[in-house]
């Protein structure tokens, strides 16, 4: 029997880990542009994925659930979408502030709901469905762009940018969860578990692949790099099994709105690491932020 609550645990830990990461991700942007950057965490991270697999195979005994085509399917369109994101928001970051550029990434719920309804046919309850639009609020009211003298197209395309970035990563979160749905394994841990490793392993390749025939420059660059990248790699990994945990207890959606407690962990990387203030109307998107997670937890 799993508790109730457990999925709850699992996605915080995720966001605190993914706040980690795209820090670490954000400084990797100065040497190895966004390009590099984004390429880091699914190489890096790859090698840690097959450890989390062996450890907890020897740990609880289970096997390996194979995947069919249906779940490589998932885990293709998830793997894929999540590069484009992940790319997209360290294109943001550029221009903006590391916590408003997460900010934007995550008007994600909503989209998740539409996604999951659309290819999964898992419809929120009421409550759930107030939560994510009282936190997706809280999330328009603090990432709108500013008035004056920076408003114009160079302050739109940013915000169009972070939004296509939470757009790839809605449709990212709803395919893997897609993908443990395909596995149907006995094992909630080994499905999240090879869920993770299948993407990563698809990414990899990918990665490899492509930079082998246009770009080997930047590969040896990440190479080189690969100090300040294994912590990207390691947080990225932790993250993303924790996602996928949390992905075969409940309902994408769900934890993706949960997963928005990431923009006041971010407020507090932004202010201690980045030395970035925080405007009014930025806390008051906190605030009401907290009030949907609130309601998403009681409901």
């Amino acid at each position: 029997m799993i508790p109730s609550w457990l999925w709850i645990v699992f996605t915080l830990t995720a966001s605190s880990a993914q706040t980690a990461r795209n820090a670490m991700q954000r400084d990797l942007t100065e040497k190895l542009g966004t390009q590099g950057a984004t390429y880091v965490r699914f190489l890096f991270g790859f090698p840690f994925a097959i450890l989390f697999m062996l450890i907890l195979r020897e740990a609880t005994g289970q096997p390996f659930p194979v995947p069919g085509l249906g779940a490589f399917g998932w885990a293709f369109a998830g793997a894929t979408t999540q590069m484009a994101a992940t790319a997209l928001m360290l294109r943001a970051m550029r221009d903006r502030s590391f916590l408003v550029t997460i900010a934007y990434t995550k008007t994600e719920p909503i989209l998740v709901v539409l996604f999951s309804v659309a290819f999964l046919g898992e419809t929120p309850t009421l409550m759930v469905a107030a939560a994510i639009l009282v936190a997706t609020a809280g999330v328009l009211l603090m990432s709108w762009p500013k008035s004056g003298g920076d408003a114009g197209a160079a302050s739109w395309l940013p915000a169009l940018i972070g939004l296509a970035s939470g757009a790839c990563f809605a449709l990212s979160a709803t395919c893997f969860r897609g993908c443990v749905l395909a596995l149907a394994s006995p094992s909630f841990i080994m499905t999240a578990t090879v869920t993770l490793s299948l993407g990563l392993l698809i990414q990899c390749v990918l990665i490899v692949g492509w930079l082998t025939l246009r770009d080997r420059a930047l590969l040896v660059a990440i190479a080189a790099h690969w100090r300040r990248s294994l912590g990207a790699g390691i947080m990225g990994a932790i993250a993303s099994q924790f996602w996928f945990l949390a992905f075969a207890i409940t309902s994408a959606a769900r934890v993706r709105t949960l997963g928005l407690v990431e923009v006041p962990m971010a407020h507090v990387v932004s202010r201690r690491v980045f030395k970035q203030g925080m405007t009014s109307r930025e806390i008051g998107g906190v605030a009401l932020i907290m009030v949907g997670i609130g309601m998403l937890i009681h409901g």
